[in-house]
């Protein structure tokens, strides 16, 4: 891909304007991700709390999350994002507080779905080991 390429790309993704959008929240052990993906599922912005400057066991806390929710809510209000559908997964600290920073943020939250995936009883167990 030659650097014209590249920077039309670029161009490309940030002239794009849209009404309503899909945030993606991960929210693991370590780090809060903020993915925002149009209808299509194709990623328009992304943010995470080690983005945000927080580094070691600081990233998973809550004041971490919220700070993340509160730059990509600033992202996608500039790119013309009214309302959005929010997704959460993860066992992570920063869910509760990354949506209170959407929210905050001035987003138009039409629903919120927990998609944490579940295990319904998985692969068989090992069996024991004998002395």
């Amino acid at each position: 891909m030659s650097y014209r390429s590249k920077a039309s790309a670029r161009k490309k993704r940030a002239g794009r304007r849209l009404a309503e959008a899909v945030i993606h929240i991960r929210a693991s052990y370590n780090n809060t991700i903020f993915t925002v993906t149009d209808g299509g599922g194709e990623v328009v912005l992304w943010s995470s709390s080690g983005r945000c400057g927080f580094k070691g066991s600081r990233k998973k806390s809550p004041f971490a999350a919220t700070t993340a929710g509160e730059e990509i809510g600033r992202k996608s209000l500039e790119m013309g994002i009214e309302s959005v559908s929010i997704r959460v997964s993860g066992p992570g600290q920063g869910r509760d507080h990354a949506i209170r920073a959407l929210n905050a943020a001035g987003l138009k939250i039409t629903s919120i779905s927990d998609v944490t995936p579940i295990p319904h009883n998985g692969c068989r167990l090992p069996k024991r080991r004998r002395n």
